[in-house]
């Protein structure tokens, strides 16, 4: 993408937020880079024409204490007003058996969640952190989004994960370079029922990890092995590690502690998921492939349909 590209959407992405602000707005907010970009735009667009910013972070059983803590204090730094709401997404029967729907089921529940806030305060306008690259993924949330009327200003906007993240940083948002966290049910394959217990040891052990690991770091459980991936730069840090995460790993539970050589690989647990709907195999190396990987979604999604 040119500098040229890249400043239309930027601009692009400005006026749509300024247009917004002229109401009271609600922002889903994780605390990560999207929705932390976001939100610094809500809250600038907000200051000129005199409206609220309502920041709202989850705080669920399917996402990291630290996603809270850190939305708390970035959402401070933002001048925005915080309002976290629990919700249990366990308590949903549809959702226990880890279905491949589930990430719309999950969604919909909290954006549903989110409307209610938004109303009650009079925001009318509700906004949510997916980029472009988002809708070239496997990402059945966004379906939810859409049916509901969540507004979604970087993929409106053309906005890609890589710009999102240079934006963020010339605004000096303390998470612009903030690996992703994604929800903690992505650690277990498709058809594995949900358990608070399991999810809190693998919350638990993934924090363990990124005390010692930089980037990306997953720990995925299918049965009794735990398979750590990696970004690939940091896999030769593993062996001299090896005896102290074996330790705490099976401290937490663990009886089976993998470390995966092809390395961290952003919705690997899709992949039987994309090959039963696209019909071949398809390999960690075809998924991080973003242009190969894109192909794979959008068959599958026709597929799916």
């Amino acid at each position: 993408m040119d500098q040229e590209e890249k400043q239309k959407r930027i601009k692009a992405l400005s006026e749509r937020m300024d247009q917004l602000g002229r109401q009271a707005v609600c922002v889903a907010f994780s605390g990560g880079v999207d929705s932390s970009l976001l939100l610094a735009l809500a809250c600038r667009s907000g200051r000129r024409h005199g409206q609220p910013v309502y920041a709202v972070t989850f705080d669920t059983a399917l996402h990291p204490a630290c996603d809270r803590e850190t939305a708390e204090r970035v959402a401070g730094e933002l001048g925005a007003v915080h309002e976290v709401i629990r919700v249990n997404e366990l308590e949903l029967e549809e959702l226990l058996e880890n279905p491949p729907e589930r990430c719309y089921l999950c969604k919909r529940h909290l954006f549903q969640a989110l409307l209610a806030y938004a109303r009650e305060k009079g925001a009318k306008a509700v906004l949510d952190g997916t980029n472009a690259d988002d809708r070239k993924a496997w990402r059945p949330g966004i379906r939810a989004a859409e049916e509901l009327g969540v507004i979604s200003p970087l993929a409106e906007c053309k906005m890609t994960k890589e710009l999102t993240r240079e934006l963020a940083a010339s605004f000096g948002i303390s998470v612009a370079a903030r690996p992703s966290t994604p929800c903690m049910a992505t650690r277990l394959p498709y058809g594995t029922r949900l358990d608070a217990g399991i999810l809190g040891r693998i919350e638990a052990g993934e924090a363990f990890l990124r005390e010692i690991f930089e980037g990306n770091v997953r720990l995925r459980l299918h049965g009794e092995i735990a398979r750590i991936e990696l970004d690939p730069a940091q896999i030769e840090k593993a062996p001299a590690r090896r005896e102290e995460i074996c330790r705490r790993l099976r401290e937490l539970g663990f009886s089976y502690i993998t470390l995966d050589l092809e390395g961290f690989c952003s919705g690997s647990m899709d992949r039987g998921l994309l090959e039963a709907l696209c019909g071949r195999d398809v390999s960690h190396g075809m998924l991080r492939d973003e242009g190969v990987h894109h192909d794979i979604v959008a068959e599958a999604s026709a597929h799916h349909e």
